[in-house]
């Protein structure tokens, strides 16, 4: 559990030479236990606090990998307890500031009016390919309520 730093109350800071100045800034801020001052300048306690976070993380996480294959928001949970982590392990912000960019990026690439006009195409085509065979469907064997569904 490494907050960045082996001195209390001093953060690590992650730096790239190769962004714009908006994206450098964001880069710059300070990595690490954002636990109260008291709490980073006592050792035991600061311990004590990361292992609790990492625990209340824990649980989050796990509930939302519980939740992927049932009825819940499984990713936001999962996120959620990364979002937890991250207020004091320096490895749960890198990936969250990963995941920021990734989905960034994605979203960017949706708008796109040539992916906009193939996505589209393609779900118009999807849905014309459902209606179809539901129409089959329906003509081959017709609609038949369970409720009255007579006794063979």
């Amino acid at each position: 559990m490494n907050t960045g730093s082996d001195e209390p109350g001093e953060v690590a800071v992650a730096s790239d030479e190769t962004g714009t100045d908006e994206v450098r800034s964001e880069q710059e801020r300070a990595l690490g236990s954002r636990a109260p001052e008291f709490v980073k300048a006592r050792r035991l306690l600061h311990v004590s606090w990361q292992v609790g976070i990492f625990i209340i993380g824990l649980a989050v996480v796990v509930a939302g990998i519980i939740m992927l294959p049932l009825p819940g928001p499984g990713w936001v949970v999962i996120f959620g307890g990364m979002a937890i982590w991250a207020t004091e392990f320096v490895w749960a912000q890198l990936v969250l500031r990963w995941t920021k960019r990734k989905v960034t990026e994605a979203a960017q690439r949706a708008l796109d009016p040539k992916v906009r006009r193939r996505n589209i195409i393609l779900t118009t085509i999807g849905l014309v390919i459902v209606a179809v065979l539901v129409g089959i469907y329906l003509w081959k064997f017709g609609v038949v309520m369970p409720w009255k569904i007579k006794d063979q």
